[in-house]
């Protein structure tokens, strides 16, 4: 199993979201995945994380990385597909780029973006993944979609063949599922336990079966918003740091916001526990678990991640 990192770039500086690529870099760890909002509850600093997979294609040269996700409303897909395939060349082919529907309404009306239904958000989707392949492939590219058009858009520099892979996030099963099954090369969940994927992967195969697809195409990876670290105290204070960054309701203790994230199917604790349940997850067919990275001021987490977890589920 390989293990990555998400990361917020709200709240956080320039020179700390370089220092936690090349962390995650210099310990060896899979992927990098970068949030994509105006901002999450307060208006914060917002870093555009376009800007930060450039910096990622020039900082490091391993790890993929990319969005998660990029919100369907926020920009044109004919914007998308552009920047999506030159950030993939400048990066030697590393370049992930996750799509979705979007559900942050707030800052959608703050920058004045239309939020439409969410059946329409589906629907625009569809053709948004649409419009990307077409532009991708070769030749000059014409589409006329119900939300989207092109008029013999010759998107140049075209990215390689098969390139970029699209990763579609979410576990809706009548919609989201199904469109990953007619386009995703990967599929993003977040915090789901072992019973509740497996589920989620029989819905998926079912949807694959309809499209005459194998579902062993499709690339699987999880986002947990977990709390892990070497010692108990370690694990204290990552819950602590997400309580303050975003305040959860009720006012739960931190041992009690850790019961309900678990509850949730969030990865928690130290390594024993850590690896217990990747395995669980592993057997479910689970390629790549993502954590998030909350401090970005310290490779503390990832350095723990790398001796004391990576070498034991390498070869799940």
């Amino acid at each position: 199993m390989d293990i990555g990192f998400a990361v917020g770039p709200w709240g956080v500086t320039f020179d700390e979201v370089r220092y936690s690529m090349l962390a995650a870099e210099k310990h060896g760890f899979a992927s990098y995945y970068l949030g994509d909002h105006f901002f999450v509850g307060e208006q914060l600093d917002s870093l555009e994380p376009y800007l930060l997979f450039a910096l990622a294609a020039r900082e490091t040269n391993h790890i993929r990385f990319g969005p998660l996700v990029t919100p369907v409303m926020f920009r044109p897909p004919s914007n998308v597909g552009r920047l999506a395939a030159q950030i993939d060349l400048l990066s030697g082919g590393r370049f992930v780029l996750g799509l979705g529907v979007g559900w942050g309404d707030a800052e959608h009306h703050t920058y004045g973006l239309s939020y439409p239904s969410l059946g329409e958000r589906f629907d625009r989707l569809d053709e948004f993944i649409a419009v990307i392949q077409a532009m991708w492939a070769k030749g000059p590219a014409t589409f006329d979609g119900h939300y989207y058009q092109l008029d013999g858009a010759q998107t140049l520099p075209k990215p390689a063949i098969g390139r970029p892979p699209i990763l579609i996030g979410g576990t809706g099963e009548k919609r989201t599922l199904k469109l990953v099954a007619k386009y995703a090369n990967e599929w993003n969940s977040v915090d789901l336990t072992p019973d509740i994927y497996r589920h989620k992967c029989e819905v998926l195969a079912a949807h694959c079966a309809d499209m005459g697809r194998e579902p062993s195409e499709i690339r699987r990876s999880m986002t947990t918003i977990g709390f892990v670290g070497a010692t108990d105290e370690d694990v204290e204070a990552a819950t602590l740091t997400q309580m303050h960054r975003t305040p959860p309701p009720g006012n739960p203790t931190p041992a009690e916001y850790r019961t309900a994230m678990r509850a949730r199917g969030a990865i928690m604790g130290t390594a024993p526990e850590i690896v217990d349940q990747l395995g669980k997850l592993s057997e479910e067919g689970l390629n790549e678990v993502q954590f998030v990275y909350f401090d970005l001021t310290t490779d503390r987490m990832p350095a723990f991640l790398a001796s004391e977890v990576l070498p034991q589920v390498a070869k799940l």
